[in-house]
Order: C-alpha cells, then sequence, then structure tokens
C-alpha cells in the first residue's frame, strides 16, 4: 500500500482524496457562525455542528462559547439597522458536537 499527502491508495488501486480519510477539526472553545467574527472558523463547517443548551438541541445557534457557558441565538425577526439579527445570550451548559 503507497500513502501519498495527496491520495490514499488501497488495495483495489482506488484512489481516496486524504481530506475524506483524516480526522475532522477539534471543535474550539467559542465558534461564530458570523464569517466577519474573529472566533470564525471555516474548516469546521464542513461537517455539521449540534448545540445542546442545558441537554436540548438548539438548531438556531449563532455564536456559542462553553468555557464561559452561553449561546447566543437571534431574537425573532428583528434585525439592527445594518441589516444583521439582533442576538440574545442564553446561558447554560453547553455541549458542542459532530452530527
Amino acid at each position: 500500500m503507497t500513502v501519498t499527502s495527496e491520495t490514499l491508495e488501497s488495495p483495489e488501486s482506488t484512489k481516496v482524496p486524504a481530506a475524506t480519510v483524516a480526522e475532522p477539526v477539534a471543535l474550539p472553545d467559542r465558534l461564530s457562525t458570523d464569517s466577519r467574527s474573529p472566533h470564525h472558523v471555516a474548516a469546521v463547517f464542513s461537517r455539521d455542528i449540534g448545540i445542546q443548551l442545558n441537554g436540548k438541541e438548539l438548531t438556531n445557534v449563532e455564536e456559542y462559547c462553553i468555557s464561559q457557558g452561553w449561546v447566543k441565538v437571534p431574537a425573532s425577526k428583528t434585525r439592527d439597522r445594518k441589516g444583521n439579527p439582533l442576538l440574545i445570550k442564553l446561558k447554560g451548559k453547553v455541549q458542542a458536537f459532530y452530527k
């Protein structure tokens, strides 16, 4: 079996990209979906992420911090003057995982 940095060859001589075989990027302590945020990590969003707050899974989380125990979610359809959704902070036990 020959291993290169670009592809992995299996005994059936089919080539599999190394990116599909590699482990996913570890989830950071703090993550934001806003690409302008310093806490945005694009490599993490290659897979679906699940967030639980106090044991209940939330689907509309914009930003989270595990160590401080909070998530930010949109406050209904309210927007700020730049058109971004207004966010409210919910506190509790936060868990992040890959789906």
